[in-house]
């Protein structure tokens, strides 16, 4: 019987196959003509804020909206070779999620060191949103 893996060997295994970009590395190549996928749920988005042209993907239909071979692809999808750059909050579920778009054969798919926090760290363009809990005061009951 083998070992049991844990979400740490998993994630271990997925980054070892990704080449991680800084938040200003993704910055330089977004003007190279990269995609930068944004893949965390709205209530986050809403309460972090956004970054400004990224595409938003929910997790949950990352692979069949950047699949190429995929009936419900996006436009940018055009091949294999697009340059998929996946952010989230903190940097662990885009490394899950850009290996597994390597697997589909998007071999220049990678993730944002970091996440969305490294990313507003480093002064790069963001929108601010008010907190999730400060909008739910506005809402009358």
């Amino acid at each position: 019987m083998s070992a049991r893996r844990t979400i740490d060997d998993v994630l271990a295994d997925a980054r070892a196959r990704l080449t991680r970009l800084s938040p200003t590395q993704a910055w330089d190549a977004l003007g190279r003509g990269a995609l930068l996928v944004d893949i965390r749920p709205q209530a986050q988005r809403a309460d972090e804020g956004d970054v400004p042209d990224a595409l938003v993907i929910e997790r949950n239909v990352l692979e069949w909206r950047l699949d190429p071979a995929s009936a419900h692809r996006i436009p940018q999808a055009v091949d294999h070779d697009v340059q998929v750059l996946v952010i989230c909050s903190e940097g662990y579920t885009s490394s899950l999620a850009a290996a597994a778009l390597q697997e589909l054969g998007l071999h220049r798919a990678t993730d944002v060191v970091g996440g969305f926090h490294a990313w507003r760290a480093a002064g790069l363009p963001t929108t601010s949103r008010a907190p999730l809990a400060a909008r739910e005061e506005l809402v009358p009951a």
